[in-house]
């Protein structure tokens, strides 16, 4: 779609307003049914003195959630067998009863079940809808469409969360969890409304083991889901000793890590910003390269700029925002990488992040007794290692489309 200025045709970048719609609702409810994901977080200490259990029980059910994510290529690769929209209410829906569990069963089992069965509904959500706009977007305007519904996740951070705190501060640890089910399965009947039915596609969908031979079989794909494990194992290396290092080098635990959280969603917010205004015009596979090559850059900065909080601040900022470039621009690369398995290239997108956060957990408190300088060093090397993989092993194709989405 292009309009003439002159003689000069522009691209029009707006979807059409039936997609406007749609964006609409997946981001409202993608930013609900992440508060309900990252909403543990920051409040895992007020859960467990609510629960009158130690620390440690409630970071185990974390933990196992977190392994879920393994099993997100089995899962979210339904998509493509079951279709886009029954994968998406099914996911919603097992999200939203799980919350809604906790409110009727606020016990230690009922929450460690809630987070494994909302993690489940996650996984079949988020690809089945990467996929699904994959399909009904043409390349050349994937990346803002993408990036709109990313908004869901800073969203969830700096709006929702809050949200939860005020509920949480006037009726106890479990008084959003019914709320925001209740409102997750409201969404998802707005997404049943206005979604089209892909029922008349069955016959061309491909099955699970098709779908896995597919990704398995391609160069690109396969090296594109080991730059996701990388770039995210690189961040992570980062992300599980921000507070220690702010702890130790400014003493100021509450205020700092208080400065800090509002920083990475602020971040967070402005990387998914960038793409939805950069990726269709740079390129998505470029935009993906600068934003490695620029965390790495500013990860190597950041024991210069830490040396004192204002600087550690900036510094921590411009790590989380291009991260989040990366990985926001990422997702409608590889969309595109093996159309014929969307779902599936999407669900191990996810396990492939999974990995990535699972290794940097577990490395990067290893290598901080050495020295943040330590830190960050592993991390870009973690990135030029995923900057490598993507120039030499991930093709776009057809590359024209490209140019025409640089217009």
């Amino acid at each position: 779609m292009v309009f003439s200025a002159g003689r000069l045709a522009v691209p029009d970048r707006r979807p059409p307003p039936r997609l406007r719609f749609q964006l609409l609702a997946f981001t409202l409810t993608r930013s609900v049914i992440n508060t309900g994901y990252r909403m543990i977080y920051p409040f895992l200490p007020v859960i467990a003195r609510g629960l009158d259990v130690p620390l440690a029980t409630v970071a185990l059910g974390v933990t196992a959630r977190s392994m879920l994510g393994l099993a997100s290529p089995f899962l979210g690769s339904f998509a493509d067998v079951r279709g886009r929209k029954a994968t998406m209410l099914f996911g919603i829906g097992l999200f939203g009863a799980a919350l809604i569990l906790v409110g009727v069963w606020p016990t230690v089992p009922g929450l460690l079940l809630s987070m494994l069965l909302a993690a489940l509904g996650k996984i079949c959500f988020d690809p089945a809808l990467q996929a699904y706009l994959g399909d009904r977007v043409a390349y050349s305007r994937r990346g803002l469409a993408i990036a709109l519904t990313e908004f869901g996740w800073s969203g969830a951070f700096l709006v929702g969360v809050p949200i939860a705190a005020w509920m949480i501060a006037r009726g106890g640890w479990s008084a959003p969890f019914p709320w925001f089910g209740a409102v997750a399965i409201v969404g998802g009947l707005v997404i049943w409304m206005v979604m089209p039915s892909d029922r008349a596609q069955a016959d061309s969908r491909p099955s699970l083991s098709q779908g896995f031979r597919s990704v398995a079989r391609s160069p690109s794909a396969m090296a594109g889901l080991a730059v996701g494990a990388l770039i995210t194992i690189a961040n992570e290396t980062v992300n599980i000793i921000f507070g220690a290092w702010l702890e130790d080098s400014f003493g100021l635990r509450v205020i700092a890590l208080g400065a800090a959280t509002a920083v990475i969603g602020v971040a967070e917010l402005g990387g998914e910003g960038l793409v939805a205004g950069l990726v269709d015009r740079v390129g998505k596979r470029r935009s993906v390269a600068l934003g490695i090559a620029s965390n790495a850059l500013v990860g190597l900065m950041l024991p210069a700029l830490g040396q004192s909080l204002p600087g550690a601040l900036v510094g921590l900022f411009l790590v989380y925002l291009t991260f989040e470039f990366s990985i926001v621009s990422a997702i409608p690369l590889m969309t595109e990488l093996v159309p014929g398995a969307r779902a599936t290239v999407m669900a191990g997108n996810v396990g492939s992040h999974s990995i990535g956060r699972a290794v940097g957990a577990l490395i990067g408190p290893a290598l901080f007794p050495m020295g943040l300088m330590t830190n960050v060093g592993v991390a870009a090397g973690m990135d030029v290692a995923a900057l490598v993989f993507l120039l030499v092993f991930v093709h776009e194709w057809p590359p024209t489309r490209e140019i025409a989405a640089r217009g």
